[in-house]
């Protein structure tokens, strides 16, 4: 079973304006509301893909209430832990001219109720896959994703790590199975700027000498590229669209990987789909469909760069 961790998901409230006046009232011109998390997108591109998994974290009051109730209606599996205080966050995403977002907090998770996480993860066995997906609540301890890979780090089961800086550096340690960084954040986490492929190729293998066993850099227009556990170095087109929403695009790469990994175990069928998969988002409203991203995946061309 695919397991992925949503800390602190959300409601994506997505409003559509022409043009978004500060201190005025505003009209919409379209809204959305979707379920959101790092997480959950994860496990809703595993489903349109064809693959079972179970959504864990943590949600509250009404806002988790609905999610639970669409999670349900796609017949996608969940298994969070009911918070007592406050309510699972709403974020709202205003596309005018440009782009805001309002991002709430979350509720509070106590110790116990983290502990119960704890619980769930520790069930686990070498047949299963974990996600680590997204940032971690304010409330909870930082290290909490390389605590979570210290409790199981003898089961051998796959653990893929979609983090920022210090969150990902310091589960590296732990050899998860693959890391996502995309471009910005690799330049972040070595305060250098990338001027060329092999600056990714560079950093990257960096990152594969501390501990992970795959690398996988998502680089918006130009595609993204692969180091993997035998050192092949792999890298990916973009499909041919116009970009509507970046939200999600990164976590369909990740749930493409899994998927085209799954298959057949072949490392370029998994770089395809997750290519095709964070493409397919990137050109939709809303995350994308099985069908689109069949689509997409016909254009996507797999290079060896070494």
């Amino acid at each position: 079973m695919i397991y992925t961790v949503t800390l602190n998901p959300s409601i994506d409230y997505v409003v559509k304006l022409d043009d978004l006046k500060k201190g005025d009232i505003n009209r919409t011109v379209e809204e959305y509301v979707y379920p959101g998390g790092k997480g959950i997108n994860v496990s809703l591109i595993l489903k349109e893909l064809g693959y079972e998994s179970c959504a864990l974290g943590f949600v509250s009051g009404f806002t988790g209430v609905y999610i639970q109730s669409i999670l349900s209606e796609k017949n996608l599996k969940s298994d969070f832990i009911n918070l007592e205080n406050g309510f699972t966050r709403i974020n709202v995403k205003v596309k005018s001219k440009e782009e805001t977002e309002i991002n709430g907090q979350g509720p509070h998770i106590c110790e116990e109720k983290l502990n119960m996480l704890y619980e769930k993860i520790d069930k686990l066995n070498s047949d299963d896959i974990l996600v680590l997906a997204g940032s971690i609540p304010s409330t909870l301890d930082e290290r909490l994703y390389e605590n979570i890979m210290a409790r199981i780090q003898n089961k051998n089961i796959k653990v893929i790590v979609d983090a920022t800086k210090k969150l990902l550096l310091n589960v590296l340690k732990y050899k998860p199975f693959l890391i996502k960084p995309n471009n910005n954040e690799l330049e972040e986490m070595f305060n250098v700027k990338l001027e060329s492929i092999d600056d990714v190729v560079f950093y990257g293998n960096k990152l594969k000498e501390m501990g992970a066993q795959n690398v996988l850099v998502s680089m918006g227009k130009d595609g993204a590229l692969l180091i993997t556990k035998d050192n092949q170095i792999l890298r990916s087109n973009v499909g041919r669209g116009i970009v509507k929403n970046s939200v999600g695009a990164g976590d369909s790469m990740v749930a493409g990987f899994i998927g085209g990994y799954l298959k057949n175990h072949k490392y370029e069928e998994a770089l395809s789909l997750g290519a095709a998969s964070g493409s397919a988002t990137a050109f939709s409203y809303d995350l994308a469909t099985n069908d689109f991203i069949k689509i997409i995946k016909s254009e996507i061309k797999i290079e060896t760069l070494n």
